[in-house]
């Protein structure tokens, strides 16, 4: 990535990296362009299958594990493996003992967000690199905790923010640090899907084939509903983190780089459930102001919304007219095929096309972003048109991720761990703010809330024995 579409808090995060890097080259060996890499996907029903197709283009990159704790989905991933033409993986139901197979080189963690930043540590120890989706943690402190096993194990990670590696989104970057619209002082990130109501799904026995307790793993052990489950975790506290750290994330990472800004020092969120009476515990609705104030003593400002159900499009927004889809990537993944996947899987309710993109504001114009493929930028009073590209995603985060792994380099991921926390944090203190019905104020420097402790627990977590994120990584 050039240096001018790196924020300030990326560029001290690649000071911080350039000894790792340097370090995990003796502790890994540098892999030549003949070594294949054996990466291990964990959690292939839905992204993870993404993962495996994306990994299926490299050379050199053999797809050796799938590990999934609901044995039907493992036996139907393998089979269809075969059809794809891939060597038959090994499979592992419990990631502890796939970890400890000394052949696994990386893992692609693609499960329930709950999982995230427990399974990425224990990789990290185990010394493995990680490739790991966003958010990148369930709740604020545990995802500290993963930055910090990241730098101490010198693994190489990134973060599944594939906008960052978009040759759209880093044209449009660079556009706005070379000063196209003069000084950006706000951002804004949509997130409209059409999200149709979950219902409501009583207790009833555990499939079989399904290992429930450790799909549960670290959060409360609640009795079996589909709602609990498959996709509609997300909706679910104790495993999710709703639309926001679902969809969401994506468009909180871009707004955050535009602006060029780390952690804020003001989060407000108002919202709720509006339309459905359903199982879902997380707003479908929700409006985001966050307050920023950057290290020349400016204050920036970074709003979000949610909205899933009927909208409009902002800007052009996600319309075919703007140069995008006109609907949402599938899963955001990199292969053409996963398009082809209905919608209603990814938990949308139709074809309807959502609004999912970005807006900057400058004093010069504004820059708008739309299916992370496409911008327009619109400048001075009349709004003139301005640059603009639409170059369609690729295979392109994947294959960094493989490069910087044979390099042992961090320095050249477009998504490093350290930029994933930030970001994935911005969700986390939205979340909180929503669920607390307050204001929260923030210390970006010690990275602390101020004078709220229900806050700050709430952004700790708690964890279920033997699944705890340690203290100590």
């Amino acid at each position: 990535m050039q240096n001018d579409v790196q924020s300030p808090a990326r560029r001290n995060f690649l000071k911080a990296t350039a000894a790792v890097a340097l370090t995990a080259s003796s502790a890994k060996r540098v892999l030549g362009a003949n070594d294949r890499i054996r990466i291990a996907v964990i959690g292939v029903r839905g992204r993870g299958w993404d993962h495996v197709r994306g990994y299926k283009t490299i050379p050199g990159v053999e797809i050796a594990y799938f590990c999934d704790v609901d044995e039907n989905v493992l036996n139907k991933r393998v089979a269809d493996a075969e059809e794809m033409g891939l060597p038959k993986p090994q499979t592992y139901v419990d990631v502890r003992k796939l970890l400890e197979d000394k052949n696994v080189d990386a893992v692609s963690i693609a499960t329930p967000n709950h999982w995230h930043s427990l399974i990425g540590i224990w990789a990290a120890q185990a010394g493995k690199d990680i490739y790991i989706e966003k958010p990148c943690s369930h709740n604020w402190w545990e995802g500290r905790q993963l930055v910090a096993a990241i730098e101490k194990y010198k693994v190489i990670c990134e973060h599944g923010s594939q906008c960052r590696s978009s040759a759209a989104i880093l044209d449009a970057m660079n556009q706005m640090r070379s000063g196209l619209l003069g000084n950006v002082y706000m951002a804004r990130g949509l997130c409209y899907k059409w999200r149709n109501t979950i219902g409501h799904a009583p207790p009833e026995p555990v499939p079989p084939g399904v290992h429930y307790d450790l799909w549960t793993g670290p959060a409360p052990l609640k009795p079996f509903t589909k709602n609990r489950f498959h996709y509609n975790w997300h909706w679910i506290w104790d495993t999710g983190n709703g639309d926001l750290g679902n969809q969401g994330i994506h468009e909180l990472d871009l707004a955050r780089w535009g602006l060029g800004v780390g952690l804020p020092n003001k989060i407000t969120a108002v919202g709720g459930h509006f339309l459905f009476d359903d199982d879902q515990q997380t707003p479908n609705v929700l409006t985001v102001a966050y307050e920023f104030r950057t290290p020349e003593g400016q204050t920036k400002m970074m709003n979000f919304e949610v909205r899933g159900w009927i909208t409009n499009h902002e800007a052009g927004i996600g319309t075919p007219e703007f140069g995008g889809s006109g609907v949402p990537a599938a899963g955001l993944t990199s292969s053409p095929k996963s398009s082809e996947r209905p919608r209603q899987a990814l938990g949308v309710d139709n074809t309807k096309p959502s609004t999912i993109g970005n807006l900057y504001y400058g004093a010069k114009g504004y820059l708008a972003i739309s299916d992370y493929n496409a911008y327009k930028s619109f400048l001075g009073p009349e709004e003139q048109p301005g640059p603009a590209q639409h170059l369609p995603m690729k295979n392109e985060h994947f294959v960094n991720f493989i490069e910087c792994v044979r390099s042992r380099n961090a320095a050249n991921l477009q998504a490093p761990i350290r930029e994933g926390y930030l970001s994935t944090t911005l969700v986390h203190l939205a979340n909180a703010s929503y669920r607390l019905g307050r204001t929260i104020h923030f210390d970006p420097e010690t990275e602390t809330v101020t004078g709220d402790p229900e806050a700050t627990e709430m952004l700790h977590g708690t964890y279920r024995a033997p699944f705890i994120v340690p203290e100590k990584v």
